[in-house]
């Protein structure tokens, strides 16, 4: 039994993210997607006193409307330095502070790669190492693509050893159920509420922010707080 998620890699991503990695024996980045503008590829959210805020990585875009997120190139690094400030001035009065940033911090102030999944996947890889996952990640690139927007996810699956596909819930506009049935491949939904609150700076509580949100506040209390990183 061999469990496989394929998502396209996110920065530095919300908990619900980490605990689909967590959830599955492969982790497939499937960064030959379209990059799309205004998404989760570049960008997520910190708390502040004034709200909620975007942190976003500048990307290169004019004239690539069709690029691949894997293809899409980082515009500079200044952003770099900013984003670290805004999560010093914002989380530096937390918990656990210190502890997180003895591992983040480098991955902002050393020289940022120049491409945004390269990127994603050094964030997703440090964080992974903090919360203990052991999960496998791969590359979409890894293996041969195929046609169809269900018939790729179902036979990349496939190619990786999966007997079981875990999938978001907003992919259920899209998946054909039968694709994977007809592979032998059991098609599971990953349920993304029950979440609990944990103690959070700035006002009311919010879910959907970065995780580093729960980093800072929980330290290795994490657990407490989520599904199945253990």
């Amino acid at each position: 039994m061999k469990k496989v998620a394929i998502v396209q890699s996110n920065y530095i991503p919300w908990k619900g993210y980490f605990d689909m990695i967590a959830a599955v024996d492969e982790f497939i980045l499937y960064d030959d997607m379209q990059y799309t503008r205004r998404d989760w590829r570049n960008r997520n959210q910190i708390k502040t006193p004034q709200g909620v805020q975007w942190l976003t990585v500048p990307v290169r875009v004019k004239g690539k409307y069709h690029q691949k997120i894997r293809e899409t190139e980082i515009e500079g690094t200044d952003w770099a330095t900013a984003h670290w400030k805004s999560l010093v001035q914002n989380y530096r009065r937390t918990p656990h502070f210190g502890e997180i940033a003895v591992w983040l911090e480098p991955l902002y102030l050393n020289e940022p790669p120049s491409h945004l999944s390269q990127l994603n996947r050094r964030f997703i890889e440090a964080i992974c190492g903090y919360l203990s996952i052991q999960t496998m990640i791969s590359n979409s690139w890894d293996y041969t693509l195929v046609e169809g927007k269900t018939e790729r996810l179902a036979d990349l699956c496939a190619q990786a050893g999966g007997t079981e596909y875990l999938s978001g819930p907003a992919a259920k506009e899209y998946v054909d159920e039968g694709v994977f049935k007809e592979r032998g491949i059991a098609l599971k939904w990953f349920d993304y509420t029950g979440y609990r609150e944990y103690p959070q700076l700035w006002g009311d509580f919010v879910h959907g922010v970065t995780i580093l949100d729960l980093l800072f506040n929980c330290g290795r209390n994490f657990q407490t707080y989520v599904k199945y990183m253990k």
